[in-house]
């Protein structure tokens, strides 16, 4: 990992993410959000509970990237992708190769790192 401040709750999400734990938070109106968070961004309701994020979610929106930013050029060519998890929906790069995800595919969520930086960041891999 790179030289970079922790940022205790978004790396305490990705610390939960990398042990088979990640959650998400709800409020009692049924909204979710990803951490760090203090106030739901739907409703404001400020009593968020953290829930379990399913197992398995489905792709949404995926595009290859071929000519990526200098933070993830040494990653490119790879997937970036969209998929719901239940009341959240989360963004990483797709672990397979390009040409063969799809909208609709079923993936899971974990952490792995960039190849360029060696930052952790969420990753999906296909079911």
């Amino acid at each position: 990992m790179s030289d970079r401040v922790r940022d205790d709750g978004y790396d305490d999400a990705i610390d939960a993410l990398a042990a088979g734990e990640g959650y998400y938070l709800a409020c009692p109106n049924g909204h979710g959000s990803l951490p760090p968070r203090h106030a739901c961004p739907h409703c404001g309701a400020r009593e968020l509970t953290e829930t379990a994020l399913p197992e398995t979610g489905t792709i949404d929106s995926c595009s290859t990237l071929h000519v990526a930013t200098p933070a993830f050029a040494d990653d490119a060519p790879y997937v970036l992708a969209v998929a719901s998890f239940g009341a959240v929906r989360l963004t990483g790069q797709v672990r397979a190769e390009p040409g063969t995800v799809e909208i609709g595919d079923e993936v899971a969520a974990t952490v792995g790192e960039s190849a360029t930086t060696g930052d952790r960041l969420v990753v999906f891999e296909l079911r």
